[in-house]
């Protein structure tokens, strides 16, 4: 569904003195000819690095001491997928009080408003659905070239859905903060009628005839969809078909990805809210280069019914926002299960801020916050506010096993998704290509040994032991959002929130992580909530050029 990936370089398995030795040429295609695919000489050429990595990672696994008794972290039901019962309908959220500005006489001044107060204005009928979603849809067409942050405009869907939330608003008939709201989704989940490209030159065209459980379950709580915005090609970083996203920040930087248009759009209020997936940083790290908030649930908390697989066991749906109460509100809209995703929980949802940060146990990950990185200076200082907060913070360690060996998962099940496209040669049309593209890592993924990935997920299963144990002695921590935790829980499903934090010297935003436990969505962004409206950085809006307002 969706990954922000960081390879690593090749090297040698710790504590061995030499070189990893190359594969040679011969070797690779008999090896491609074992398996009945036949890659030319330059793709065999390109897989090389990939492979020796592979073989490096092969090695960190079998150092790991695998008892008989550990199984993967994989579940085989002898049932048939049968649709499983929906969640029985809740009462949307209540939003906390706010203080509304006035209302201004240009309607633009309110697109950067998080929708906690835009509900207020539509609640009260001080502006209609229709006008709000005017006005965001003048700021994609005007804006969103500048940032590549748009597949398609949904005006004529969007502009009914408008008038429909103002003649219930209108009889009475308010269903809750998100009745009307203007939002924008990334290009992976399926709408009715409407190009689903996945970001990707072979799928431009592509029209998958369903609403994702996410568009109708939002579409009930009366959200207007004005955009399906842009993806990482197959949900890897900001290029696709069109371009580069950008961050409305600094236009010569990417926006990552892989939900790059989400946070953009979002970021650069171009819409109320947005929807955006993740399956390693895709809602973490553009969230981070965008200043964005975003929540990326437990594994199993949202259905993914109609949303583009990319690895089933990784794959998740989570919101980008103006603020944590904003997440809070459209996760309550989206969570529990359809009846279509078999994964999905039927767990409650309990949002009831304020947090008192003084009587939880707060964790920080003290090795990653000691480590010299590009961001400590504005992590020191969340760790000092959230002490003034009156958080007892606790130094914590992560597990400590070799993690990144276990990307072979995420590797394999993206090329088993993904299987057509690299024996049609249809891989070759997409616009990365590379060591570091979908294509050589879809070709190089093919010789991934089944043993490796089944010793890959009962690794897995040690490392969702030693999450569990931590997470009894904590209720919730912190961490750097750019650190190994971000692939480890990701690896592990557990939720995570993460918010701005401050501004880097090239004027990009920084942001944390705070994580929490398994379907405990509610303490942890009640604790973000708590140390997001201690800062202002939230609040600030980028310095993008508009000539088209100004003219």
């Amino acid at each position: 569904m969706s990954t922000q990936i960081h390879p690593e370089e090749p090297r040698e398995p710790a504590g061995s003195p030499d070189p990893v030795p190359a594969i040679a040429d011969e070797a690779i295609q008999a090896a491609v000819h074992l398996v009945g695919l036949d890659f030319t000489p330059e793709e065999r050429s390109m897989m090389v690095n990939g492979l020796v990595q592979n073989r490096t990672r092969y090695e960190e696994l079998r150092r790991v001491p695998l008892a008989n008794s550990v199984p993967p972290a994989l579940r085989f039901d002898p049932a048939p997928p049968t649709p499983a019962s929906a969640a029985p309908h809740r009462r949307p959220l209540t939003p906390g009080p706010v203080t509304l500005p006035p209302l201004p006489a240009d309607l633009e001044e309110l697109a950067f408003l998080p929708v906690t107060h835009l509900a207020q204005f539509i609640r009260t009928r001080q502006i209609t659905a229709r006008a709000l979603t005017e006005m965001y849809l003048k700021r994609l067409k005007r804006l969103g070239p500048q940032l590549e942050c748009v597949v398609t405009l949904t005006e004529e869907r969007a502009l009914a859905q408008a008038e429909r939330a103002d003649a219930e608003i209108a009889a009475g008939r308010y269903r809750g903060p998100l009745h009307g709201i203007p939002w924008g989704v990334k290009d992976l989940l399926a709408t009715r009628g409407i190009p689903t490209t996945w970001g990707a030159p072979p799928y431009r065209e592509q029209i998958i005839d369903v609403d994702a459980t996410v568009i109708q379950r939002l579409e009930q709580a009366g959200a207007v969809l004005v955009a399906k915005l842009t993806t990482g090609s197959l949900a890897w970083g900001d290029v696709w078909f069109g371009g580069r996203t950008r961050s409305p920040w600094n236009l010569e930087e990417g926006s990552s990805g892989s939900s790059a248009g989400s946070a953009a759009a979002t970021a650069a209020g171009l819409v109320g809210f947005a929807i955006g997936t993740e399956t390693h940083g895709s809602i973490v790290s553009p969230a981070t280069q965008c200043g964005v908030t975003g929540l990326r649930p437990t594994f199993g908390r949202v259905s993914r019914y109609g949303a583009m697989a990319l690895a089933w066991s990784l794959d998740k749906i989570g919101p980008l926002c103006r603020s944590v109460e904003d997440c809070a509100l459209v996760f309550d809209a989206i969570h529990g299960p359809d009846g279509f995703d078999p994964t999905v929980v039927d767990r409650p949802f309990e949002w009831a801020p304020p947090a008192d940060l003084s009587r939880l146990r707060i964790g920080y990950v003290a090795d990653a916050f000691a480590q010299e990185q590009e961001m400590r200076e504005q992590d020191e200082a969340t760790l000092a506010r959230l002490r003034e907060l009156g958080a007892h913070l606790i130094p914590i360690q992560l597990p400590d096993f070799p993690i990144d060996a276990a990307q072979i998962i995420l590797y394999a099940e993206a090329a088993a998704a993904f299987d057509e496209l690299t024996r049609s040669n249809q891989d070759d049309l997409l616009v990365r290509q590379g060591e570091e593209a979908w294509p050589n890592r879809f070709r190089v993924a093919r010789l991934i040994p089944a043993v490796e990935y089944i010793q890959a997920n009962r690794l897995r299963t040690l490392v969702i032991q030693a999450m569990d144990a931590l997470l009894q002695e904590i209720d919730v921590y912190v961490a750097p959002s750019r650190s190994q935790n971000l692939w480890l829980t990701n690896l592990t499903g557990h939720p995570a929130v993460v918010v701005p934090n401050g501004f880097r010297p090239n004027g990009l935003p920084t942001s944390i992580t705070f994580t929490g436990r398994l379907y405990d969505e509610a303490t942890v962004l009640a604790v973000a909530k708590a140390y997001q409206d201690a800062t202002d950085f939230h609040l600030q809006r980028p310095p993008l050029p508009d000539p088209g307002r100004e003219a």
